[in-house]
């Protein structure tokens, strides 16, 4: 039996721990949109590579800009007003500047298309934190955009690449536990309701769906492939968007995928993986787990345990690197076929769940 593989091993992964912060090839010159959490960390790890060239960060505020630069030891700092008189956005000024090569876009989703446009139409090479867009129309123009400008453009699912995640897909790929049959995932946490808060702000792209749950996703996603039926049922808030939802994944082959995400409560943050012969499962969360659990039959039971550099985003920021400096346009782990097929069912899901958003309603793509 062949049990087929729906994510790929990026090339350059060739051990259990693989090394991520040798150089491969002319050092990149990064630019950061945004000094929040996730810009915060990625970019601690950006800095462990020793091809990563801090060039420039932007923000709308100066004094976020200028800390996170001295902080990092960025050469540059942006921010709106700035250098470009009032009005002009810091993150237009980073795009325009000719000595950054690749901008890493950090900002709340409903952002994301506007700013990864403009990067990409000044020229520059895009790594954009998932959700990719709001919409898949979003993502679609932006693909297009891309791959007729010659230019890299990659969404940001770091999990892809962890060794973890790396290791089940072995497992599973090797036939170890048989046929696929059924992947249930959950991830979540309770955040503090906060209507201001990006996670909670309709304006911002809000809610569990676009957030968090393309991590239970890609479980099922990568052991199982496009699901051909998706049902989605969840809890709204009083502004629209989803503190939790559950979807519910079809098969041709008759299996079938649980996946959970949540934004009030404690969880197990578990992805088991069950087939014919036995089962995976992740120890730790679901988007990085530190180790796997492998159960053969109903005697036979081991743990594999993982370590990484930094936070663990370098094997991602790594993939980036050296498809840039190999000439590569998007990446084989992370293709673009990808990040467009899962908006469109994240467009479908939030149709069934009634969340909309702002950007629902542009012309302009």
């Amino acid at each position: 039996m062949t049990i087929p593989r729906f994510v790929a091993r990026p090339d350059w992964y060739t051990s259990a721990n693989p090394e991520t912060l040798a150089a491969t090839g002319t050092p990149l010159r990064w630019g950061v949109v945004a000094t929040g959490n996730i810009a915060t960390t990625v970019t601690g790890d950006l800095a462990l590579l020793e091809d990563a060239v801090l060039q420039a960060v932007s923000s709308r505020r100066e004094a976020g800009a200028a800390a996170f630069a001295e902080k990092f030891g960025f050469a540059t700092h942006y921010f709106d007003g700035g250098h470009d008189g009032p009005g002009a956005p810091g993150h237009l000024q980073l795009v325009q500047d000719p000595d950054v090569d690749v901008v890493y876009i950090a900002t709340p989703h409903a952002q994301h298309y506007d700013i990864a446009r403009a990067a990409l139409e000044h020229g520059k090479h895009v790594l954009c934190e998932k959700s990719l867009t709001i919409t898949a129309a979003e993502a679609r123009s932006l693909v297009e955009l891309a791959r007729s400008r010659q230019l890299f453009l990659m969404e940001a699912v770091w999990a892809r690449f962890v060794p973890g995640f790396q290791r089940a897909l072995e497992i599973v790929a090797a036939g170890e536990i048989g046929e696929v049959k059924w992947v249930r995932a959950d991830l979540g946490f309770p955040a503090p309701v906060d209507d201001t808060a990006r996670i909670w702000a309709p304006s911002a792209g809000g809610g569990a769906l676009l957030d968090i749950t393309v991590y239970p996703l890609l479980w099922a996603w990568a052991t199982l492939g496009k699901p051909a039926a998706v049902s989605a049922t969840g809890e709204l808030t009083a502004l629209g968007v989803d503190a939790q939802n559950s979807l519910s994944l079809g098969y041709h082959n008759g299996a079938q995928a649980q996946l959970m995400s949540y934004l009030g409560a404690h969880g197990p943050r578990v992805a088991t993986v069950a087939g014919t012969k036995g089962f995976v499962e992740t120890v730790g969360s679901v988007n990085n787990p530190k180790a796997l659990r492998i159960s053969v039959g109903w005697g036979s039971e081991r743990t594999e345990t993982f370590e990484h550099p930094g936070r663990g985003y370098t094997y991602q920021l790594r993939e980036v690197t050296r498809c840039i400096q190999a000439g590569l346009t998007e990446s084989a782990t992370m293709p673009l076929a990808d990040s467009v097929a899962v908006m469109e069912l994240f467009d479908e899901a939030r149709r069934q769940l009634g969340v909309s958003y702002p950007n629902d309603a542009r012309t302009d793509l």
